[in-house]
C-alpha cells in the first residue's frame, strides 16, 4: 500500500470503531483525497466500478431520489442517472476537490460537498443510497435511507480495498441500523453488499 492508502485505511478501522472520531480525522481524509483528485481517474482505473456496477444492478424498483455518498470524481452518480433516467440524483463528497472534478465530468447531475455522517437532508430522503469504497456511518445511513428503500455499499477490491469493513462488522452496523441485507454481490476484485431499509424500525 502507498502512504495514502495506509492513511486512508487506518482511518476507516478507526472511525469504524469509534464513530465519534471521525470529526477530528475527517480533515485529513479530505486533505489527502483533494490532492490526488485530479489523478484520481487515470490511477485507479476502471475496474473500482465493476463490483459496483454489478450490484447496482441487483437493486430493484425504479429509484426516485437517489443519493451517491463519497461520490469522489461522480462516477456512481452518472451510473445510476444512466440506469434510471428519471431519478434525481445527488452526489455527495468530504473532498471540495473530488466535487470540483465530479462537476466537470457530469455537469447535468448534481454534486456538494458534505459529510458522510451528517447528510443535510430530512429523515428518509432517499429511495436508493449508494457507497464505493465509503466508510458507513450506520445510524446516519438508517436515517436517511427511507423505509423499504435500498442501500448499496461496494469495495472495488474486497478486503484489499484501502477503505473497507470486514463483512461481519458490516453487517451487525447495518442490522443495527434497521437495515436486512438482500444480496452479497462479488465481482471482479470487489465486493459489495445490497441491503433494504425495514419499513418500521
Amino acid at each position: 500500500m502507498t502512504w495514502q492508502q495506509r492513511l486512508a485505511r487506518l482511518i476507516t478501522d478507526v472511525t469504524v470503531r469509534v464513530p465519534w472520531l471521525w470529526p477530528l480525522l475527517r480533515r485529513p481524509m479530505a486533505t489527502m483525497f483533494d490532492r490526488i483528485a485530479a489523478q484520481w481517474d487515470e490511477v485507479t482505473g476502471p475496474e473500482r466500478m465493476v463490483a459496483f456496477e454489478a450490484a447496482l444492478a441487483r437493486v430493484p424498483g425504479e429509484p426516485r431520489r437517489a443519493l451517491d455518498l463519497g461520490t469522489g470524481t461522480g462516477d456512481g452518480a452518472v451510473a445510476i442517472a444512466r440506469r434510471w433516467s428519471a431519478a434525481e440524483v445527488l452526489g455527495i463528497d468530504v473532498s471540495p476537490g473530488m466535487v470540483e472534478e465530479a462537476r466537470r465530468k457530469a455537469p447535468e447531475l448534481r454534486f456538494e460537498v458534505g459529510d458522510a455522517s451528517r447528510v443535510e437532508a430530512a429523515d428518509g430522503s432517499f429511495d436508493l443510497v449508494v457507497m464505493n469504497n465509503v466508510i458507513p456511518f450506520f445510524d446516519e445511513l438508517g436515517r436517511i435511507v427511507a423505509p423499504g428503500g435500498h442501500l448499496l455499499i461496494a469495495f472495488s477490491r474486497g478486503a484489499e480495498t484501502p477503505i473497507y469493513v470486514r463483512p461481519g462488522p458490516l453487517r451487525r452496523g447495518l442490522v443495527r441500523a434497521g437495515f436486512e441485507i438482500v444480496e452479497e454481490v462479488g465481482a471482479g476484485p470487489g465486493t459489495a453488499v445490497v441491503a433494504r431499509r425495514a419499513r418500521s424500525h
